[in-house]
């Protein structure tokens, strides 16, 4: 009886002890994420590039000192939880109700441009993890798609810079494509819901894909966000599939008929899908899984950004900027040939 009392109080120990070691850290990158989200609400622009830029000012505080365990444990584990709780935002009811030109060229368009980057990109010797990275970004949905995808790939010593690059490089972008896509359906001659569904289809963010579709109109933005949360639900497959690639190279399938291990962070994500779409999961509860997940990423980007540095990025060169835009230009021609092949 003694000796379990006493294992009991040495494991509660432990715990105390590993909380008290990662408050420092969690709680700073906390402060600076509530910072960003307030210069985004007051003057504008992406929250998680605002977190992302003001965590890499303060890169010194993720080499040494009593931050670092909760600067990491930032980065990862709360970056994790935030993207299973992304889910909230999805049901299948939603996703079925587009009809079936959008959900082809999100099939279709995704793993296009994963597959364009990864060519891409070996063509311009950049290394396989960042040209699959990059494509997922601007596949997917930017930033979220780059950190689920980062969290299944292969880690080594360029890992953490190449997924704070392509943050960066996805998120303005996104807001570049914001701005200019709205001017462009017009030109292109595409009806209000042929314009939802480009700008659902081809923008990076959800933030930005909403805000472009409202900025036309009520009837563009419903389409634009529910095109959006379609390429949104593309995680799922695409994690999957990167993740049972990676560990069959690096040796984790050993024997054949062995099974290859989910990562957590996407079955939580599909349990939270199918959740939300019961029906049973009341609003209120919704909204608030989706805030969560919100302010888990802000905090995650707080952390990378904390752990990369300006001349690290810099030193990248013009390679992954030019692969990226040349992405971008990709997508959005691809969704516009189907659009006028599906009239």
């Amino acid at each position: 009886m003694a000796h379990t009392e006493k294992q009991s109080l040495t494991q509660n120990s432990a715990i105390v002890q590993k909380f008290t070691a990662l408050m420092p850290g969690f709680l700073l990158c906390f402060v600076i994420g509530m910072s960003a989200k307030f210069i985004s609400e007051h003057h504008g622009g992406p929250t998680i590039l605002y977190a992302l830029l003001m965590g890499m000012a303060l890169n010194y505080l993720s080499t040494e000192g009593s931050c670092v365990a909760g600067i990491q444990f930032s980065a990862k584990s709360v970056l994790r939880f935030g993207i299973a709780l992304l889910g909230a935002r999805i049901t299948i009811e939603q996703l079925m109700s587009l009809g079936i030109t959008p959900i082809v060229l999100v099939l279709i368009g995704v793993p296009a441009t994963i597959f364009f980057s990864y060519v891409l990109g070996r063509w311009l010797k950049l290394g396989k993890a960042q040209s699959i990275l990059a494509g997922a970004s601007v596949g997917i949905c930017g930033a979220s798609a780059a950190l689920a995808v980062s969290a299944v790939l292969p880690e080594d010593k360029e890992s953490e810079k190449n997924l704070i690059f392509t943050v960066i490089c996805v998120t303005g972008l996104s807001t570049v494509a914001m701005i200019l896509y709205p001017l462009l359906v017009p030109i292109l001659g595409f009806s209000e819901a042929e314009s939802g569904i480009f700008l659902g289809a081809t923008i990076h963010d959800v933030a930005q894909v909403v805000g472009a579709g409202y900025m036309i109109s009520d009837s563009v933005g419903d389409v634009a966000t529910f095109t959006k949360l379609l390429r949104v639900a593309m995680l799922v497959p695409v994690v999957l599939v990167i993740s049972i690639v990676v560990a069959r190279q690096s040796g984790q399938k050993k024997k054949e008929g062995s099974s290859v291990t989910l990562p957590g962070f996407l079955i939580a994500f599909v349990l939270v899908v199918l959740a939300n779409s019961s029906g049973y999961v009341p609003p209120v509860i919704t909204d608030a899984m989706v805030d969560l997940s919100r302010w888990c990423l802000i905090v995650a980007m707080v952390g990378l950004g904390m752990k990369a540095s300006f001349k690290e990025l810099a030193a990248m060169g013009w390679r992954p900027i030019v692969l990226m835009v040349t992405e971008t230009v990709f997508l959005a021609a691809l969704v516009t040939v189907g659009l006028y092949i599906t009239r």
